[in-house]
């Protein structure tokens, strides 16, 4: 049984984290953008975040088993909250073509990663960089939460790098996981 490909995605206008579990390792890095002014520049802006996306979902040796996206922050406000939907919607429309995607809360990638569904960044870095010392956590958080993405879609499939507690693992279970390609082997 091959080890899965699984890509965690943390989108954000000014660097979307991405995780791609290649090979058995966990590659990550953000894609960085600087603010625009005007509907057609920022219309740009977003859509080549989402290029750039699917490039790192095309570089793999094989398609992706699971593309995991951070779902929408539904208590957000501000200015920025129609961009950061318009990105979201962007991103899922062109990536379901490459893999079943999965959407994991906010709280459910904390609760993954520190056993608590209400965690500060600097608290879900520190966790990270205890359970998994081979991620880079130094950084950036957005990385380093689209390993725990990554990391949540890889337990979902059965392979875990490292035991997770029950209280940990309990986000799982409030995943709406999509179905999977019976014709890809796991």
């Amino acid at each position: 049984m091959t080890e899965p490909r699984v890509i965690g995605i943390d989108l954000s206008l000014t660097a979307t984290g991405w995780a791609d579990n290649r090979l058995g390792l966990l590659h990550t890095d953000v894609i960085t953008s600087e603010a625009q002014s005007g509907h057609l520049a920022q219309c740009r802006r977003m859509a080549g975040i989402v290029r750039a996306l699917c490039s790192v979902v095309e570089r793999g040796p094989v398609r992706p088993d699971l593309i995991v996206v951070e779902g929408p922050s539904y208590g957000s406000k501000g200015a920025g909250t129609w961009d950061r939907g318009g990105l979201w919607w962007l991103a899922y429309d062109s990536l379901h073509q490459y893999a079943p995607i999965a959407v994991v809360s906010p709280s459910q990638r904390m609760l993954y990663a520190t056993g608590k569904g209400a965690a500060s960044k600097e608290k879900v870095v520190d966790a990270v960089a205890r359970r998994w010392p081979d991620i880079k956590t130094d950084a950036d958080n957005n990385r380093v939460d689209a390993a725990v993405l990554a990391l949540i879609g890889l337990d979902h499939l059965g392979h875990a790098p490292v035991a997770m507690p029950a209280t940990h693992r309990a986000a799982l279970d409030k995943v709406a996981w999509p179905a999977l390609d019976p014709a890809r082997s796991l």
